[in-house]
């Protein structure tokens, strides 16, 4: 029997994933990417609820929470891979429109009507963007009149720049307008527009550079240098403890009594993890914000990043101990 999931969700939810399932063009209807999300995610939750109830012990409540957390976790991955997609889209789509205002002014001159010139102009390297082309012509041939074809195509893509060009056209086609000059003057300047963004990307290099080495660098061999001082503090106080089982005398003042940390090796390695994790995800963000202007863009810097800075933080655990070995012979 076939699950129709979107049962599960309001209308408007299924109509917004719908809306983004456009945006990416992902071919995939909204009960199949609910199904995936319902599904796994369910399995997902009974795992690990279970794992830490039967093997951590944990409180049920607090492994039932952690089981939804985790869960959700997996719902957002899923939506940022289509954000991903749709500004991947958006990018690709931007950088083709140049080349494709020019091809469709140069076609206008040469007295071919516009309907036409939109449809010779798709030629095949401009991918995904060409299909959606045809698809204007397909809609004129059903009886959709311009402006309406060019509307529905502008919102294929999540593109603020393919959005005010379709406006111009809509304009110049309703007023009388030179589309030919139009859209050469368009393509000039969104040619312009690219160049100053990655003037712009160049001029920031500093920023990201420092970005760069203060989370993948710095932050982790600060941690793994922490990391080692703990286990030798801990490692102190035990053998201090040893030999006065009963406790330190106060020192001075009757207030002052020298006690042993209260963090854990254990606990704060696990907390230089997150901490590692955190901290290089949302570099890996700001890094792509300042070079591209698009955060989602970071989702690709993503993995390196984090697998960057905790190499480094392991490497640092471990290369410590032989450049001071003083240190190392402690423990």
């Amino acid at each position: 029997m076939k699950i129709n999931f979107e049962n599960f969700v309001s209308r408007g939810v299924a109509v917004k994933i719908s809306k983004e399932l456009d945006l990416s063009g992902i071919k995939m209807s909204v009960n199949k990417i609910l199904g995936i999300m319902i599904v796994p995610g369910i399995v997902i939750f009974t795992l690990i609820s279970v794992l830490l109830f039967e093997k951590v012990k944990l409180f049920p409540l607090f492994a039932v929470l952690a089981g939804v957390g985790v869960w959700a976790f997996y719902i957002v991955i899923i939506f940022m891979y289509v954000e991903f997609a749709i500004d991947k889209r958006k990018s690709e789509v931007e950088n083709f429109l140049p080349d494709y205002f020019q091809l469709v002014a140069a076609n206008l001159r040469s007295g071919i009507s516009l309907d036409k010139s939109l449809l010779l102009s798709a030629k095949p390297e401009f991918k995904f963007f060409s299909e959606d082309v045809k698809e204007i012509s397909r809609l004129l041939f059903t009886g959709e009149t311009m402006e309406g074809a060019l509307t529905q195509f502008a919102n294929k893509y999540n593109s603020n720049q393919l959005k005010r060009s379709i406006r111009m056209m809509i304009e110049a086609i309703r007023y009388g307008g030179a589309m030919a000059d139009l859209l050469s003057q368009l393509a000039k300047d969104l040619r312009k527009q690219l160049i100053i963004q990655k003037e712009v990307g160049s001029q920031l290099l500093m920023y990201i550079i420092f970005i760069v080495f203060a989370s993948l660098i710095a932050t982790p061999a600060i941690f793994s240098l922490t990391n080692r001082m703990i286990l030798v503090t801990d490692t102190v106080w035990k053998g201090i403890l040893q030999q006065n089982p009963n406790g330190l005398p106060n020192v001075g003042i009757s207030l002052l009594k020298p006690s042993p940390p209260q963090i854990s090796p254990n606990v704060y390695y696990d907390f230089s993890i997150i901490s590692i994790i955190i901290i290089a995800g949302f570099a890996s963000f700001i890094m792509s914000t300042i070079s591209s202007g698009s955060m989602i863009k970071g989702l690709r810097l993503l993995p390196l990043f984090v697998l960057v800075a905790l190499g480094v933080f392991l490497f640092g655990n471990l290369i410590i101990p032989i450049l001071f070995p003083t240190i190392g012979n402690v423990i």
